[in-house]
């Protein structure tokens, strides 16, 4: 018997990394003494207390029973306080934030809440490939705008401006971007909340990099008017080292908030009691924390820059995140061929900028989260 899928998955494929890993893992098995370094896991544990705080949770007796849609009032109530502290935004914890097992799951539930079958969506050009491949599987139509190397990967606000955008409903923005590591620009996204405010289009703005290598950390609903036209995606996978907890956050207006839980209701049936309980924690860390990383993500990025050298690659020393873009100084190869060769003559994984769309063709994406002995070794496997 021979089931025939829906039509919605002809235009998705296998995200890369799935793909790409099992080619990784065969080489690993085959003997080869790969260094991973194309994904963003976080390899750093998470402070001790918040690993404390779930197990202490363990033994509360309603810990194992079905928790609510909205998550406990703690984690709302401390996902509030973190807003309040880091982005001095103020946000009512019992209608304008929304816990998400993930914030990946967040851009299904919002586009399963506002996109009807061919409605349009602006997507970044470089961009994380689930903005493209969730749009595709509900069956709304993508609209890639581009991001230049010249424009320091920011929106092209003149050419957006100039857009037809008749029939999009919502626009992915993603500052501090990945995979470029360009930061937030205040100025650039104020033009855009304005525009997008008079064209009647939802913005959301995904926002988990935000304390990695960064200074000044921003939520685009600081910016005034954004509330009338803008949601945000933020994640404790990279800035508390919880990927594998998937724990993340929607933050924006109640009503807005209120269509996604309508989705997300019906989807899941809540997060496990000691997660949230551990979540919490994390949001409560004091600065000391993020200084501490950052510490360990400067020294590994110092090397990578090494790397990336060795490798005849340039790249944007002042860039945030956990990322290092890097350009492909010679024009004759091409990102895939570029990161292939990479791996198979030196044993090092790299990810090609072409996995984020075209713009990235050019361009390989080094990840932070290995261990700086790791890196050094990488360095001498070029350095011969």
């Amino acid at each position: 018997m021979k089931i025939s899928t829906s039509k919605r998955l002809v235009s998705v494929k296998e995200y890369y990394f799935s793909k790409k890993l099992r080619e990784v893992n065969s080489l690993i098995k085959s003997g080869r003494k790969i260094i991973n370094m194309g994904i963003g896991s976080p390899d750093i544990k998470p402070d001790n207390s918040v690993i404390n705080s779930l197990k202490e949770s363990t033994d509360f007796s309603q810990s194992n029973m079905y928790q609510g849609y909205q998550g406990i009032s703690e984690l709302r109530n401390a996902i509030s306080y973190f807003y309040k502290t880091s982005y001095n935004v103020s946000l009512n914890p019992d209608n304008q934030v929304l816990p998400l097992i993930g914030s990946k799951e967040g851009i299904l539930h919002i586009s399963m809440a506002y996109l009807n079958k061919g409605d349009k969506v602006l997507i970044p050009n470089p961009g994380y490939p689930t903005y493209l491949s969730v749009t595709e599987l509900v069956q709304a139509k993508p609209i890639l705008y581009n991001l230049f190397e010249k424009n320091k990967w920011q929106p092209d606000i003149e050419n957006l401006f100039k857009m037809n955008v008749n029939g999009v409903k919502i626009m992915w923005l993603n500052y501090p971007n990945m995979p470029t590591g360009a930061d937030f620009n205040y100025n650039i996204l104020k033009k855009i909340i304005n525009w997008a405010n008079k064209k009647n289009i939802l913005l959301v703005n995904d926002n988990p990099y935000s304390f990695i290598l960064n200074k000044n950390p921003k939520s685009i609903l600081s910016i005034p008017g954004s509330m009338d036209t803008a949601m945000e995606l933020n994640s404790l996978s990279k800035t508390f080292n919880m990927a594998g907890w998937r724990v993340g956050m929607l933050l924006g207006k109640k009503e807005l908030i209120k269509n996604v839980l309508k989705v997300k209701s019906n989807i899941d049936s809540g997060m496990y009691y000691g997660i949230q309980k551990g979540a919490e924690k994390a949001l409560k860390l004091p600065n000391s924390w993020f200084n501490k990383l950052n510490k360990i993500y400067s020294s590994r990025r110092k090397a990578v820059f090494k790397l990336a050298t060795l490798m005849n690659t340039s790249y944007e020393k002042e860039s945030v995140g956990m990322f290092v873009w890097a350009k492909i100084n010679d024009n004759s190869i091409s990102s895939e061929k570029f990161a292939d060769r990479i791996l198979y003559d030196h044993e090092i994984f790299v990810c090609p900028g072409t996995v984020f769309g075209s713009q990235g063709e050019g361009f390989i994406r080094f990840s932070l989260c290995v261990e700086l002995d790791k890196i050094n070794l990488a360095i001498k496997r070029l350095d011969k």
